[in-house]
């Protein structure tokens, strides 16, 4: 492993720019919304069990709701007793149980008063007069106690909670019908580029197809975001500006790919430099052009243009601080450490990002990790093919196979 030289004008480092895009989100807001609205969001309070759950004793089998004592020999000699009511599920008007008699029951049915086990049909001749019974279970079988999965009262679901099926039908079932969640953030993406065209338009010789939105508002709806796009804008600063402010005071947040860098042409930079917008160069490959600030008050994250270039970017900038912003405890992508499958190098001075691939070896904790196409920041097809980013600090230039790497794994 080769390291470079540390040079006092670098630019901003990778970290100085995460808490610069951190801290520019908008306020946090929580909301009240339907249990289907909440899917993927982030639970904002704790939230307490309304009933029991079960809420009553019931069968946890279909069969016949009889006293134990009732039954007791029939696992030598058969008992046969009549049977004096049927239990539905749903029945709300459920009779006291007599002894010696047997109420056929269906799984989920309140379990009469009086009764104290269920038998299964299977150990039954599944009659609805007379019942004629060839087992004998102990108190307590097939029977679901009131308040044995949660009590009334309880802790059911914590703060910070990512809610999924699971929680969200267990919300249902304690008795509440919406949630106070954090809410998502609106955010505008914009792609910006005379070249772009919008598929599946014909290409001309110098044109290419918008990738960027797609990428940007998949990854952010991804994350519960609500997202607006506005695809190929050209490049001129009034049509720009137009088209911005035509959607930013609707939206949370403003995110644009392309027009940041030092060329000509570069439309985002051209319009936002002198209305708010800071563009800096930041220390790593690729992504280097960066630049945020508010255009009308809303904040906005001014992306690369090269597909890859902006993938990296949310990755690195945006994706932690939106999480944040939606109450996720966890923001970061799973770290882990891999051994380098060839050699790589790295430009001095900068913190390169590498798509891999990485393996986890059998008893294992590290696995390995090899590149998936070169450094470019226009080859998507390579990271479609990436399952990681290999994290190549700013002072190392120089690999070697075997070396072990920082790997994000992205899936």
């Amino acid at each position: 492993m080769t390291r470079a030289n540390s040079h006092s004008t670098a630019p901003r480092s990778v970290g100085e720019h995460r808490a610069v895009i951190a801290d520019l989100m908008p306020a946090r807001r929580v909301g009240i919304l339907p249990l289907r609205d909440c899917v993927g969001l982030v639970l904002a309070d704790d939230v307490s069990a309304d009933v029991d759950l079960p809420p009553f004793d019931n069968s946890a089998m279909d069969g016949y709701a009889v006293r134990a004592e009732d039954v007791a020999g029939a696992g030598e000699q058969p008992v046969v007793l009549p049977v004096t009511a049927d239990i539905p599920a749903g029945r709300t008007d459920v009779p006291a149980l007599q002894p010696g008699t047997a109420h056929r029951i269906m799984t989920g049915a309140p379990m009469p008063s009086g009764a104290d086990t269920v038998v299964k049909v299977e150990d039954t001749d599944a009659g609805t007069e007379n019942v004629t019974i060839h087992a004998a279970p102990p108190v307590g079988t097939s029977v679901r106690r009131a308040g044995e999965d949660i009590r009334k009262d309880a802790l059911a679901l914590t703060a910070g909670t990512r809610l999924g099926p699971a929680q969200l039908a267990l919300a249902a079932a304690i008795g509440r019908g919406e949630l106070p969640v954090w809410l998502p953030p609106k955010v505008l993406v914009v792609a910006t580029g005379s070249e772009l065209v919008v598929p599946p338009a014909p290409l001309q010789h110098g044109q290419i197809y918008e990738s960027n939105s797609v990428y940007l508002a998949t990854a952010l709806e991804s994350l519960g975001c609500q997202v607006d796009v506005l695809r190929a804008v050209a490049d001129d600063v009034d049509t720009f500006l137009q088209a911005l402010r035509s959607r930013a005071a609707d939206v949370d947040l403003v995110v644009t790919s392309g027009g940041v860098s030092a060329g000509a042409y570069e439309v985002v930079k051209d319009a936002l430099t002198a209305r708010g917008v800071e563009f800096t160069k930041v220390a790593m490959q690729p992504g280097g052009p960066q630049g945020c600030g508010r255009i009308d008050a809303t904040p906005i994250v001014t992306l690369p243009g090269n597909p890859v270039s902006v993938a990296v970017s949310f990755e690195v900038f945006l994706r932690p601080a939106l999480l944040g912003l939606l109450g996720h405890q966890q923001t970061e992508r799973q770290r882990v450490r891999a051994r380098l499958l060839e050699p790589l190098t790295a430009p001095a001075g900068k913190r390169q990002f590498r798509r891999g691939y990485h393996e986890w070896d059998e008893g294992s904790v590290t696995g390995t990790v090899g590149p998936r196409g070169g450094p470019g920041s226009h080859l998507l097809a390579a990271f479609s093919q990436a399952n990681c980013l290999i994290d190549i600090p700013e002072d190392t230039t120089e690999l070697a196979e075997g070396d072990l790497v920082d790997v994000l794994l992205l899936t």
